[in-house]
């Protein structure tokens, strides 16, 4: 689920490179990262274990222009391959707005390749998403080694629902860019839409108001009801109309002298435990000194 600021007008996308372990995912978003400028890319946070070289994610924010009035930043991640950490996976997954699925290309991953998309499948229909309703590149890696399926075969087994698909060889840097640009490209088009759809689309003609005689007003008028005293107008406030809950956090002085980041992150979940929004915002702070205390608050307003 993208990320708007509207006050920025700021859009972050987020795009999950998927496949499973060892197929090139990595080494895609090092390539990436070693290739951009150092002015438009952000840290990668990159672990390894001795089973699958990223246990949680890889982050690259790029910078790709604007879109409807928003600076627009994409955020890649991986997930880990293996079978024992679809619990990361389905983390990771977590506001997903493209995928790139990464298909190792050697004869032997043919069965593995076919169970990561199956997967990938079961993890978003977990969160209430679709596959053939995300954006999603199919990518055909390891093209440079031997023993290798044709791209007949890999659209055969994979390619549920016609999508790009692209030849890659990610150690060389072979269709790796060409990837991320088919992948931003419909990521950015599903975004427009979904801005567009939020809009409210073209405004409708709106009709002249009709005019209607005013009531006769009766002798007797009903009394007013009654005004709430000052406690029930507080409860109403406070318990019936709006919820609100304020936490204030000290923080001593030498320790906020030191603090240049903060980060806000809010997600809303079902009965499911599937995320329905989700936002997460930093702050960049230049005058950290002369900070006192963070205050957070939420007010949930109900309706009547």
């Amino acid at each position: 689920m993208a990320f708007f600021n509207y006050s920025r007008m700021q859009l972050a996308a987020k795009i999950v490179y998927y496949g499973p372990g060892l197929c090139g995912k990595t080494t895609n978003l090092q390539y990436i990262y070693k290739k951009t400028a150092d002015n438009s890319r952000g840290e990668m946070v990159s672990l390894e274990t001795a089973t699958d070289r990223t246990l949680f994610f890889d982050l690259l924010p790029l910078e790709v222009g604007s879109i409807a009035g928003f600076k627009t930043r994409i955020q890649l991640y991986t997930v880990p391959g293996q079978v024992f950490y679809n619990t990361t996976r389905k983390l990771v997954l977590k506001g997903v707005d493209g995928v790139v699925f990464v298909a190792d290309s050697q004869r032997p991953m043919h069965q593995a390749n076919i169970d990561s998309l199956n997967n990938l499948a079961e993890n978003l229909t977990g969160m209430g998403l679709s596959l053939d309703a995300i954006p999603l590149v199919l990518q055909f890696n390891k093209r440079d080694l031997a023993e290798i399926s044709t791209i007949d075969e890999l659209n055969e087994a994979l390619n549920r629902h016609n999508w790009l698909h692209q030849e890659s060889s990610a150690t060389t840097g072979s269709g790796v860019f060409e990837t991320l640009k088919s992948v931003s490209r419909l990521t950015l088009l599903e975004l427009a839409k979904r801005l567009e759809y939020e809009a409210g689309g073209p405004r409708r003609p709106t009709r002249p108001p009709v005019r209607t005689a005013r009531p006769a007003i009766p002798t007797h008028a009903p009394a007013p009801p009654p005004r709430p005293t000052p406690a029930a107008a507080a409860a109403d406030a406070n318990g019936h109309a709006q919820l609100s809950r304020k936490m204030e956090l000290e923080i001593s002085a030498d320790k906020l002298e030191r603090v240049r980041k903060v980060s806000l992150h809010l997600a809303l979940e079902d009965a499911n435990d599937r995320v329905i929004h989700e936002t997460f915002q930093k702050f960049d702070l230049e005058n950290p000194a002369d900070l006192k205390r963070l205050l957070f608050q939420l007010n949930i307003q109900k309706q009547r």
